[in-house]
């Protein structure tokens, strides 16, 4: 759909430009789609580019299934000099020897970052602390203790670049990872410094580079596929009106074999109606309820 006036739920793909925050994006989705009802997965910082995912109208409270979804980056990584950001747009504040450091080297200390591992959340970020974002307090001029948290990094590769001292790397993580923090600490491990050059997230889920179109180019998709990364559940129009009702089922009501929670369930016309989790007693129950249209 195209229609810039439309008020039609649903989730718009967008390849951020850099100099835009997220919150820059949703305003100008606001406009052009004639809604207030948008909202953002997962924040890239000013500088980065690539996959931003909005929410429209209903599907701004299913947004947080696209936040759970794995996201892919690609960075560069500038050995030697540390910033007060970790990435390009912060002052140097501190340069080291980079000698002894090799592409073999950081690949040996890359595997120490995959899997589960513990992760301090940079000064500059969205991240609140007794109500008040890390970035405003950073600006503010003060450091304060970040609480480590736990994020997943499910691949890590590093390989050259033609430019002396930086390395390009590509990470496929979980929810919540900071590459910049992930730079740092990785350049820490093989006993240097680090900041990002250039960073770019090249998916959620599966939607890459070729489903985005820019700010001014938007499409709005459907809810149900929005959420095509999720184990799909057609159901008959008595289920279905019992589900937008916000009943609870017997999970050997439907045919959930092996599938993953949480399920999108759809009526046979597409809808979506609902997502659905695990709940106590081998039951089931809705996690979001998408109200039919009025």
């Amino acid at each position: 759909m195209n229609d810039s006036n439309s008020h039609e739920s649903g989730f718009v793909v967008v390849d951020k430009e850099p100099g835009w925050t997220s919150h820059d994006v949703v305003a100008r989705a606001r406009k052009k789609l004639n809604t207030r009802k948008v909202g953002h997965s997962g924040t890239l910082d000013p500088p980065a580019t690539g996959i931003l995912i909005l929410g429209v109208g209903r599907a701004t409270r299913l947004l947080k299934f696209i936040t759970d979804l794995p996201k892919r980056y690609t960075a560069t990584m500038v050995l030697g000099a540390e910033t007060t950001t970790l990435d390009a747009e912060g002052e140097i504040t501190n340069v080291q020897s980079v000698k002894g450091v090799s592409l073999e080297n950081l690949r040996q200390v890359a595997t120490q970052f995959e899997g589960s591992i513990l992760q301090t959340p940079p000064m500059v970020s969205a991240v609140k602390v007794d109500g008040k974002r890390l970035y405003e307090i950073a600006r503010e001029g003060r450091e304060i203790e970040r609480k480590p948290r736990l994020v997943h990094v499910y691949e890590l590769t590093i390989e050259h670049t033609p430019e002396k001292n930086i390395y390009k790397i590509h990470v496929t993580c979980g929810s919540g990872t900071y590459i910049r923090s992930l730079v740092s600490d990785l350049a820490q491990a093989a006993g240097t410094i680090a900041h990002v050059g250039s960073l770019r997230r090249n998916s959620i889920g599966s939607f890459n580079d070729s489903h985005a179109n820019t700010i001014e180019e938007i499409e709005v998709i459907r809810m149900e596929r929005g959420l095509r990364d999720y184990s799909q559940i057609v159901v008959n129009d008595e289920d279905a009106d019992l589900i937008r009702v916000g009943n609870i089922f017997q999970e050997n009501h439907f045919d959930l074999q092996g599938l993953p929670e949480p399920w999108a369930f759809t009526d046979e016309q597409g809808n979506l109606l609902a997502m659905y989790k695990l709940h106590k007693g081998g039951t089931i129950k809705p996690d979001v309820v998408i109200p039919a249209d009025s």
